[in-house]
């Protein structure tokens, strides 16, 4: 199948830059273009996993970092297609991105990945021992310590969240959890941030802070803000990207 003249340009782009000195003056550019380029795969990557709770933004954003991966790492001269040995890393960003964001509560990646570990050992060992498994058969059948196990299982009480109308106090289901748990008023919280967050926002040169206001408080899409300021939905988003850091940088 023949490939479009974009296809082309930006494989040009890519060995222009995959084969440019490492000292060469153009170097960030062509960089630059080359991951501009190759925007529209990422795009497509990330529509693919569209619809499963996550802003299509969030996850172009992600495939958009998984892109700039596979374009640093790109080896020209190994002939392989770019294509090819970039779509795994984009997918595999997305999928961490997913794997990071649907758990309940915020629990450390060994852990994560532990889960589904001790899932299948469970059922390994279950069917092999004709019992349900204790610790120590766990731990040895991965070949990690007992602790380990024990923290995986404890991690894993994070993927799902109890609900909290989940009825408490006996068999009267007149109180729910929620009605267990105390609150903190945010709103000194609230308050001691807007204090900081204005010379903080000053502290911005006057695109960054448009481009900040049009994303957080107009809840306009990359998209929107690039139509509207005139620039790529990339650059947008690099500047999005370096407006933060230097917020929280202020802020910190």
């Amino acid at each position: 199948m023949s490939r479009s003249a974009d296809e082309l340009r930006a494989d040009e782009l890519l060995r222009e830059f995959a084969t440019a000195p490492a000292g060469a003056p153009d170097r960030e550019s062509l960089r630059a273009r080359a991951i501009e380029a190759w925007v529209p795969m990422a795009n497509r990557l990330a529509r693919r996993y569209a619809g499963r709770g996550e802003p299509t933004d969030d996850l172009q954003q992600t495939a958009t970092v998984g892109l700039i991966k596979a374009v640093d790492r790109y080896d020209a001269d190994r002939g392989i297609d770019f294509a090819v040995f970039a779509i795994p890393t984009i997918v595999g960003e997305i999928k961490r991105h997913f794997r990071d964001r649907t758990w309940s509560v915020r629990v450390p990646r060994r852990l994560q990945e532990l889960r589904p570990a001790i899932n299948d050992a469970n059922d390994t060992l279950t069917h092999a021992l004709g019992r349900a498994p204790t610790v120590a058969d766990i731990a040895a059948h991965l070949g990690v310590t007992e602790d380990d196990v024990v923290e995986g299982l404890e991690g894993a009480r994070a993927y799902q969240a109890t609900s909290l109308a989940t009825p408490v106090g006996g068999d009267s289901g007149a109180m729910e959890l929620g009605d267990t748990l105390g609150a903190e008023d945010g709103g000194f919280e609230l308050a001691e941030l807007r204090l900081d967050l204005g010379p903080a926002l000053a502290a911005l040169d006057e695109r960054e802070r448009r481009i900040i206001t049009l994303r957080f408080y107009g809840n306009l899409t990359q998209t929107q803000i690039a139509e509207q300021v005139g620039i790529s939905q990339m650059h947008v988003s690099r500047l999005i990207t370096r407006a933060l850091r230097k917020l929280r940088h202020r802020m910190a």
